[in-house]
């Protein structure tokens, strides 16, 4: 049966649509897939950058505790500092010197021969102690008197004449005071001397480092100069400083001068005691 007129027109018509919503569809599912490309770059790109964040993020954060850590260093190394001086200025007004005193004079002696007497200062606890070698000159016998009056007789175990040290030991085991490094000796800081002058035993004066590294009689730049009073019985006894340490042992004083003391620097006294006991004993003590 021949189709009618209409109904081709209808026919075409639909062919028409058909072929016209293909390819909307075509075109719309090619959209879609390029967008979801698009999309997925776009994700992949944010997921890249987010990752290069976290990174960042925490190299920052490492770095910031890294830094934390330094910081919360140097403040306990400042509070600790700080408290030392706190205890510093404590002992410089004259508040701890008592209980410097009351220890550091448990480790003096009287040093006394047939010819007369100084001090000396136990620096071993197995009884070894360092005096002026010219307080020995003369004496065929030693002995050593503690704050408590107790009497030891006192072996020689040597001395170096230049530097003016001699080292002495007893039998007894007693306690001890350790030597400071005299490098660290500023001038102007508080110091005590602990001695006998003029027989009055266990005399403690108290001053100040007027000079340190001073020439005295050796020739050699060795000497903390002080105003703390020093007199004949004073020699061969610890210079002190406010942490309870010797810094020098009490040489010599000028006597055309007033408070000019000198003290040989401790860093020299553990030098020499060390030579002289590596050589009698074959051991170092300090």
């Amino acid at each position: 049966m021949e189709l009618k007129t209409h109904h081709k027109w209808m026919i075409g018509s639909f062919g028409t649509i058909l072929v016209i919503y293909m390819i909307v569809n075509a075109i719309f599912v090619y959209s879609l897939f390029i967008k979801q490309n698009l999309d997925a770059k776009d994700l992949n790109q944010k997921i890249i950058t987010t990752q290069s964040d976290i990174n960042t993020l925490t190299d920052n954060l490492i770095q910031t505790k890294g830094t934390l850590e330094k910081t919360l260093t140097t403040l306990d190394i400042k509070l600790g500092s700080i408290d030392q001086k706190m205890t510093l200025l404590k002992a410089s007004a004259g508040e701890d010197f008592s209980g410097i005193i009351e220890n550091a004079i448990k480790a003096v002696v009287t040093i006394r021969t047939e010819t007369g007497q100084g001090t000396g200062f136990i620096i071993d606890p197995r009884g070894y102690i360092v005096t002026n070698a010219h307080v020995l000159v003369g004496g065929q016998t030693i002995h050593a008197i503690t704050s408590e009056q107790e009497t030891f007789e006192a072996q020689f175990i040597g001395y170096d004449g230049t530097l003016d040290i001699a080292l002495l030991k007893i039998a007894e085991k007693t306690g001890a005071i350790s030597l400071g490094d005299s490098e660290d000796v500023q001038v102007g800081e508080s110091v005590i001397a602990i001695g006998n002058p003029l027989g009055l035993q266990f005399s403690v004066t108290e001053g100040i480092v007027s000079g340190i590294h001073r020439s005295g009689p050796s020739g050699k730049n060795a000497y903390i100069q002080t105003d703390a009073a020093l007199n004949p019985g004073n020699s061969g006894g610890p210079l002190i400083n406010k942490q309870g340490k010797v810094i020098g042992i009490n040489n010599f004083k000028i006597g055309s001068g007033e408070s000019l003391g000198f003290a040989l620097e401790s860093n020299y006294i553990k030098k020499i005691v060390n030579e002289i006991s590596l050589k009698a004993k074959n051991e170092t003590l300090i």
